[in-house]
């Protein structure tokens, strides 16, 4: 089965609503090109906002079942099935990173709250989201079982194997990583292929194609303790030997439109058969922290 994939790799404008028109545009044109998924970056609407602490941006998640209501819509114009990422107010003072799929019709397939939180200078992202319940679970779509995961996962192999247990038929991250510009070229250099590398690794090692969108632009840190980060965008596709099918730029808005053959994952998995040959009755360790 060949799915058409579209990722939308973008700058923010400085405004919600420019973001979403120029969103909905591109979804609007990748549709009429044939695309039968679409997939969005981490926090598409707005600034990546975890460049600080402000307890008035949680405001910004009161919007959610507006925000629902709105890119349901757009999947239902467009007959697409589209990758959102929404910033969910659950309960009062309960905030997740959510990922949220919606299908042809409008309808929610499902989603995915972000599980891995990271808190790093100019990603204080532990102020804000609180830590996924629903577990590592594969959204069911009318195009494929999709392995939904958010950025800083894309770093743990638990995450990606677990989907692929049950059963993901690709694997996708919604991303906002970038570098800071006081950073060494070499750096730079280093933080962009491990970002890279360690996703073509899921790839590789569970035998499924992989689709990572990430933002692209400068973004200025409102605070001033930091200058700002500079995403990298460098939005990819890689099927499931690691091999590139297609790669955005590093600082340009960018459409990438790929065909992605479903069906070569059961030819890669009888060639190289990890998953038989895992030692399921070994692994106890991994539900430890540290092992002394």
């Amino acid at each position: 089965m060949s799915l058409k994939t579209a990722l939308i790799q973008q700058r923010y404008t400085g405004q919600k609503a420019s973001m979403r028109q120029a969103t909905a545009e591109r979804v609007a044109d990748v549709a009429a090109k044939g695309a039968q998924l679409v997939v969005l970056q981490e926090l598409h609407q707005g600034p990546y906002f975890c460049q600080h602490e402000e307890v008035e941006l949680f405001d910004l998640a009161e919007a959610y079942e507006e925000d629902v209501a709105y890119w349901s819509d757009v999947a239902k114009k467009c007959g697409v099935v589209l990758v959102a990422s929404l910033f969910e107010k659950r309960a009062p003072g309960l905030y997740h990173n959510t990922a949220v799929v919606f299908e042809k019709d409008g309808s929610v397939a499902g989603k995915y709250r972000k599980m891995h939180i990271p808190d790093d200078p100019g990603f204080y992202e532990k102020f804000y989201f609180t830590p996924g319940d629903l577990g590592f679970t594969p959204v069911d779509t009318s195009v494929g079982r999709l392995g939904v995961l958010v950025c800083w996962d894309q770093w743990y192999p638990e995450a990606a194997r677990l989907m692929a247990l049950a059963g993901a038929q690709m694997l996708i991250y919604p991303t906002a990583i970038g570098w800071f510009d006081a950073d060494e070229e070499a750096e730079k250099a280093r933080q962009r292929d491990a970002w890279v590398t360690v996703q073509r690794g899921h790839a590789v090692a569970n035998g499924l194609p992989l689709v990572a969108v990430n933002r692209v632009g400068f973004e200025k840190d409102p605070s001033g303790m930091l200058e700002g980060i500079r995403f990298w965008g460098t939005s990819f596709v890689c099927g499931p030997q690691g091999e590139m099918l297609a790669e955005a730029s590093v600082d340009e808005e960018e459409v990438l439109l790929v065909d992605i053959d479903l069906g070569r994952s059961e030819a890669v998995r009888r060639w190289w058969p990890f998953l038989r040959d895992r030692r399921i009755d070994a692994y106890e360790g991994l539900l430890k922290r540290f092992i002394d």
